[in-house]
């Protein structure tokens, strides 16, 4: 068999989309499948055993799920690609699965020249993510990620609304004194020393609306 032909194993608690995705790779001399696991575990010692270069990989599985599997595979140091191939798209499901060090994450309605496409890139070690998945990510990279704790942001909210101390502290229920304290920590976190200043950076950063 020609070294460029590319070992791929398939990790999916369904039988009948293991022998979906098995025919789709059967007819194209490109790919080699080289095993199928039912559950993340198998997957993890499939993978050992048989060093595919590229894993599809379903998420929610019995015993071991994806991204469990996904950080097992990352641990034993294997050159194996993991393209996730799943239902799912909610930031629950993906955020985990790139942070477990997923090479792709595609969805499972993609056309089948799309997913061979995508096996491909993943060999090459190259990122693939589906247009909807490309999309959540992006959204949660521009949303201004906050220094300050949730009461922070409160009392700074108050604050470029013009309330007092004494008046911020009557809104939430809490001490002038504690007021204060937040106000401080404000201080700190956005390196400022006054409250016109720190409202002029809440600003900057996207922190206040």
């Amino acid at each position: 068999m020609p070294e460029s032909v590319i070992r791929v194993l398939i990790a999916d608690d369904h039988p009948i989309v293991r022998d979906g995705l098995r025919g789709m790779f059967a007819g194209d001399p490109r790919f080699d499948v080289v095993g199928e696991a039912a559950d993340g575990a198998e997957a993890v010692a499939l993978a050992r055993a048989l060093e595919p270069a590229v894993v599809l990989m379903d998420l929610r599985m019995p015993r071991v799920d994806g991204v469990s599997a996904i950080k097992q595979l990352g641990e034993l140091g294997l050159t194996t690609r993991v393209l996730v191939l799943t239902t799912y798209d909610t930031d629950s499901e993906v955020l985990p699965a790139i942070e477990a060090g997923a090479t792709g994450y595609l969805l499972k309605d993609a056309p089948g020249d799309e997913l061979m496409r995508a096996v491909e890139a993943a060999a090459r070690g190259e990122a693939v993510l589906s247009p909807a998945v490309a999309t959540r990510l992006m959204g949660r990279l521009r949303e201004p990620e906050s220094p300050l704790s949730a009461r922070e942001l409160e009392v700074l909210r108050l604050i470029a609304a013009g309330t007092t101390n004494r008046e911020a502290a009557a809104r939430l229920f809490i001490s002038e004194a504690t007021v204060k304290t937040h106000i401080l920590h404000i201080y700190a976190k956005l390196d400022v020393n006054d409250r016109a200043a720190a409202v002029a950076v809440g600003f900057q950063r996207g922190l206040l609306d």
